[in-house]
């Protein structure tokens, strides 16, 4: 089917789905609710959402249909006026998720990490709105969610409070506060709307999303819908995420003790948080991605940009307990509170995670066999990368595309033995080829994606949030960042083969594996030593 009727029937399917599921939503509101203002509420915003939603795909379809008439299949032209498109329509997806709100950012925030998949120009503009700069709940809805949750005004609970959020995400804010014994605090405020509406976004979406499956079966991202309907109420209890932060540090106490000091999250005010307020320790911090104050720190972006890829490879392969959501509003550096220095001086970064709401539990065998995956790409040991693909869930025809999203690499750089064959410079010519595959892979990829394990979805959105994050870290992804995270998931598997050996013999196998990998390692690393001394000279 052409590009032009796909989209011609999608406009008709989403104005269909705008009455059916307008009506059938606001019915339900009123039927199934006790409040019934909120009832009233609820069903006079859901068919405003869905004529929204109709709206902007028949102003999208509208232009990529009509703005590409009669252009020519491959010619500069058309290639200029798509991206023109592109960039058009990326803006109206945009102010539509901000309209919407609520699972709409969620959805938004998710479209801007699947460089892999969409046009640039929707990464890029999505990335540059969904993380910092989402809508604000009124001091009312504030004061609302205080009253209903701790029976009192912010200005009764604490000290002082601004009524001015610090910041604002898909389903909170925060602001700051102090308690009455003088201790500055970060408030948690989780939006009003998420609570009336989520639900029957949550249905709106998956109405959309099954009708066009069911039309085009090609077009199946019934995965990400099923994953919103199993992370977001998690991610609505606060109570799970306050949990979550203390589950994480103490996995780096108990199976990453070289590295728990540099890792950190901010203590929690027990006894003031519930379910839709979360109060906990103000950390000041630059974000993570902020080089310019990461420097005026005393603190080299390098340094950050190795603790950032160490801790969530020790995450992933050790400890199988995932922080999923590490986009650069999540993660805050600040010099270590020791004052410790590195060799050369310069104070050593600590790591502040944030927003502990969407984690992923990995069991031992996914957790083993994703780590064997990662040390198959660093090594470039095509055998080990398809025979861990495929029990991973790729499938023996698929196995080379996942390998290729999982590093952004084509294949024949993923099993070149270059020691630097995984790194991608971020050139003109890396973004072209990538979004060349993305248009010609298309169909492979969702397939691809429909067939991964939930699980393994979610570690390509973390690994997606880390490699935006480096690339800003070190104009480009790194080769240290790729002997980190082979050096850890090689250590993982070698310990997962010494519990299970029981003999002495097969003791000796994997301590001599152990040492083989130890020296091919160390050889990467005189590698990468060589490789920066001749930068250096050529300058």
């Amino acid at each position: 089917m052409s590009v032009r009727s796909f989209w011609r029937a999608k406009t008709k399917v989403l104005l269909a789905a705008t009455a059916l599921g307008g009506a059938g939503a606001g019915a339900a509101a009123i039927a199934n609710s006790e409040d019934p203002a909120s009832a009233l509420k609820l069903s006079t915003a859901v068919p405003l959402r869905l004529l929204r939603d109709a709206a902007t795909a028949a102003t999208i379809a509208f232009d990529y249909e009509y703005s590409l008439l009669g252009l020519p299949e491959g010619s500069v032209e058309r290639e200029r006026v798509k991206r023109e498109v592109h960039t058009r329509s990326a803006q109206r997806l945009q102010d539509l998720c901000f309209k919407n709100g609520g699972i709409y950012i969620k959805l938004g925030q998710h479209i801007s990490q699947l460089e892999y998949l969409v046009p640039e120009e929707y990464v890029r503009i999505m990335r540059q709105s969904m993380l910092n700069r989402c809508p604000v709940s009124s001091y009312d809805q504030v004061l609302e969610v205080f009253k209903k949750e701790l029976g009192g005004a912010p200005e009764e609970i604490f000290d002082k409070f601004d009524p001015v959020p610090i910041a604002s995400a898909s389903l909170a804010q925060v602001h700051i506060a102090q308690t009455h014994d003088g201790q500055t605090v970060a408030v948690k405020v989780q939006h009003t709307h998420m609570t009336d509406t989520a639900a029957a976004d949550y249905a709106t979406v998956e109405l959309i999303v099954n009708t066009l499956h069911r039309l085009f079966p090609s077009f199946d991202y019934r995965w990400l819908i099923d994953e919103v309907k199993e992370s977001l109420p998690k991610e609505l209890d606060f109570m799970i995420e306050a949990k979550n932060s203390v589950k994480c540090l103490d996995n780096f106490r108990k199976f990453s003790p070289h590295i728990a000091e540099y890792v950190y999250a901010p203590q929690i005010h027990w006894n003031l948080s519930t379910s839709k307020l979360l109060v906990m320790e103000y950390i000041d911090g630059a974000q993570v991605n902020d080089c310019r104050a990461i420097k005026k720190m005393g603190v080299q972006p390098s340094d950050v940009s190795k603790l950032l890829s160490q801790a969530f490879a020790e995450m992933m392969f050790k400890h199988g307990f995932v922080h999923c959501d590490p986009h650069a509003a999540n993660v805050l550096i600040r010099p270590m509170p020791s004052g410790s220095r590195s060799i050369l001086g310069k104070k050593k970064p600590q790591l502040v995670l944030l927003d502990h709401g969407l984690y992923k539990e990995l069991d031992v065998s996914t957790r083993i066999n994703y780590a064997s995956l990662w040390k198959g790409l660093v090594f470039s040991d095509a055998k080990a990368i398809k025979e861990n693909s495929v029990k991973l869930g790729a499938g023996e025809d698929l196995y080379v595309l996942f390998a290729g999203i999982l590093t952004m690499r084509p294949w024949n750089k993923v099993i070149d033995p270059a020691v630097d064959h995984l790194v991608v410079h971020g050139t003109a010519t890396d973004r072209s080829e990538l979004q060349m595959y993305a248009s010609q892979y298309f169909p492979q990829i969702t397939e691809l994606l429909r067939r991964l394990p939930r699980v393994i979805l979610l570690m390509l959105k973390t690994n997606d949030c880390l490699r935006a994050v480096n690339r800003e870290l070190m104009e480009g992804s790194s080769l240290e960042t790729f002997l980190i995270v082979g050096r850890v998931s090689s250590e993982a598997v070698i310990e997962s083969r010494l519990l299970r050996s029981r003999s002495v013999v097969s003791r000796f196998r994997v301590w001599f594996e152990e040492c083989m990998l130890d020296a091919r390692l160390f050889g990467m690393q005189f590698a990468l030593w060589l490789l920066k001394i001749q930068k250096a000279l050529t300058f």
